[in-house]
């Protein structure tokens, strides 16, 4: 399953993830990871988290977030839940290409039984339609 929480620069999407974070992990029984494209919030999400700065991974494109998660995952059976923090920005796309990035993650959710919840910088009224149903 996947859950998007859009919004403008400023608008508190990352203290939203975060907030979303700390709650799954003191709830779950699953491993939760928390990405994000530097270490500014390694000590606001909880201990328990797994936090991963995907820069130190060298992710440059589309095709290297899906493998990079993807590795993520078949090293890790007991993830059931990743937060994604700036995830255009970590995914290298633009909104108007990201469908099958969005549709991947999706398809690798449902086949793993991995909960995803992206952050993304845009306007919610501007969100393609095929993300609309995601948006939480």
């Amino acid at each position: 399953m996947i859950q998007i929480i859009a919004g403008k620069k400023g608008s508190g999407k990352t203290k939203r993830l975060i907030d979303l974070t700390n709650s799954t992990a003191k709830e779950a029984v699953h491993d939760v990871i928390f990405l994000d494209d530097d270490n500014r919030y390694m000590f606001d999400v909880d201990h328990k988290v797994r936090f991963i700065n995907a820069a130190e991974y060298h992710v440059h494109n589309a095709d290297m977030f899906v493998g990079f998660v993807c590795g993520m995952l078949s090293s890790n059976f007991d993830v059931g839940t990743v937060f994604v923090d700036a995830f255009l920005k970590l995914a290298h796309t633009e909104l108007a290409d990201c469908e099958p990035i969005v549709k991947a993650l999706d398809e690798l959710g449902r086949k793993q039984n991995v909960n995803f919840v992206l952050s993304l910088s845009a306007d919610p009224d501007e969100l393609p339609v095929f993300m609309k149903g995601y948006l939480i």
